[in-house]
């Protein structure tokens, strides 16, 4: 391969995230700093996994079930690391709007709780991107490509790129449903997100398969789709007060109503 495809397989696990990065997060600082907060908190979460598992390696390659257990104890460790980053963010809400109301300032608007949750989620994608893809995709920019016997229609490289998207596109928008979740007490986002992450992490392991990262693949996707169908179902209240030029005007004192609260 060459240069060129190198920087092709970075772009398309990390592409949609950096379009993001630029249209919605690179505009306002707090956001950017939210971003690399959360992606070094998930870099370390996976740099002490990946220490407690060493002690057990190497690892049988042909066999899935010592597999299956690292990834159903990193998921759950995880979502753990999920409900402390919601109860600082949270505890930081609140300082936030206290001193919005000493000071006469507008709280935090539903914008602002948006896409503090979409920058802490694009941070868990990027952290997984840059561990499980980007780590790996040196030896892309040589000569040569690699193929791997289980799955010899496609190179390795690319099978890792679009693996890493699918996860991106998964963590970044679970953010938004998980602290939606968690505002609103609503259960089923509670439960909608550790389960959608543990779902797509298990897939992975049809790549032990023959020919498995064909079947897997669509899979991860199909729970990437889901994952956005949910937070979509969020929008029409958010979009109505958006647009809404009512809601453009609102005094600054006056704090907005628990119910359109989106985070």
């Amino acid at each position: 391969m060459t240069v060129e495809a190198g920087i092709g397989y970075a772009l398309i696990a990390l592409g949609p995230a950096l379009s993001l990065f630029v249209s919605v997060v690179s505009k306002k600082p707090f956001l950017i700093l939210t971003l690399l907060s959360s992606t070094l908190l998930w870099l370390i979460s996976l740099i002490v996994l990946s220490g407690i598992w060493r002690a057990f390696l190497p690892l049988k390659s042909t066999t899935w079930w010592p597999y299956a257990i690292l990834i159903i104890m990193s998921v759950g460790f995880q979502e753990g690391l999920r409900i402390f980053l919601w109860r600082v963010y949270k505890r930081l809400e609140d300082i936030l709007d206290a001193f919005a109301e000493r000071v006469s300032k507008p709280r935090l608007f539903l914008t602002d709780k948006m896409q503090i949750a979409l920058a802490g989620g694009l941070g868990h994608g990027v952290a997984h991107a840059v561990f499980f893809c980007l780590s790996l995709l040196t030896p892309a920019f040589g000569p040569a490509t690699f193929f791997i016997d289980r799955c010899s229609k496609m190179p390795f490289f690319l099978v890792s790129a679009l693996i890493a998207l699918a996860f991106v596109t998964i963590h970044t928008f679970s953010m938004v449903i998980a602290f939606n979740g968690y505002a609103e007490q609503n259960k089923v986002d509670q439960v909608f997100v550790p389960v959608v992450h543990m779902v797509a992490a298990l897939m992975t392991l049809v790549n032990f398969a023959s020919g498995g990262c064909l079947v897997g693949i669509p899979l991860l996707y199909v729970m990437a789709i889901l994952t956005l169908l949910h937070c979509a179902k969020m929008l029409p209240a958010s979009t109505l007060l958006l647009h809404d030029p009512a809601s453009c005007c609102l005094d600054a004192a006056t704090p907005m109503q628990p119910k359109l609260l989106l985070l």
